[in-house]
């Protein structure tokens, strides 16, 4: 709920004209791809990262531009993508519990206030804190969209040339 696969998406919509190569991998839907055979428990989850990875390393060798709208909770799975591709930029959308518990999109925190449910990342599943990402954006009730676009697009350098770019607008005859 901090926002990810929405930045994601926004990330392509703006991008993805002028860099056709770019492409999404959104945990929800791999895991959906799959059947959702895994748990939500911390070894569920780091076995979907790794799937993740997999797949976007595959996409990654035929020079796409792979974002991917995932959490991951674990230092050396953030450490394998630093070594493994080509252009890595790690983008920490910064939530606090209390803006995630309030959002809750999928009922997940209602679900666990009740009693109706386990492997909730922040209450029991341990969340492990990114240490060195490229880029590190406070997630707040005042955020807005497209200037979070415009931060990750600055470190990006695929990105970052094309979002300084004044828009052209074609004159209609």
């Amino acid at each position: 709920a901090s926002g990810k696969t929405t930045l994601a998406r926004a990330l392509i919509k703006k991008f993805k004209p002028s860099v056709p190569e770019m492409c999404l991998i959104d945990g929800d839907e791999i895991r959906a791809l799959f059947e959702n055979d895994l748990d939500y428990d911390e070894a569920g989850r780091t076995e979907q990262i790794k799937r993740i990875q997999k797949l976007a390393k595959i996409l990654d060798e035929q020079k796409l531009c792979v974002v991917v709208a995932a959490l991951y909770s674990h230092p050396e799975l953030l450490e394998w993508n630093k070594e493994n591709f080509s252009e890595y930029h790690e983008v920490y959308l910064n939530a606090p519990l209390s803006i995630v518990r309030e959002r809750d999109p999928k009922g997940l925190y209602a679900k666990a206030d009740a009693g109706k449910m386990e492997c909730v990342v922040g209450l029991d599943v341990p969340w492990h804190e990114p240490i060195n990402s490229t880029l590190q954006i406070d997630v707040t009730e005042s955020s807005i969209l497209e200037e979070m676009v415009k931060e990750v697009a600055s470190v990006v350098p695929r990105l970052s040339l094309l979002s300084t770019k004044p828009s052209q607008s074609k004159a209609v005859a």
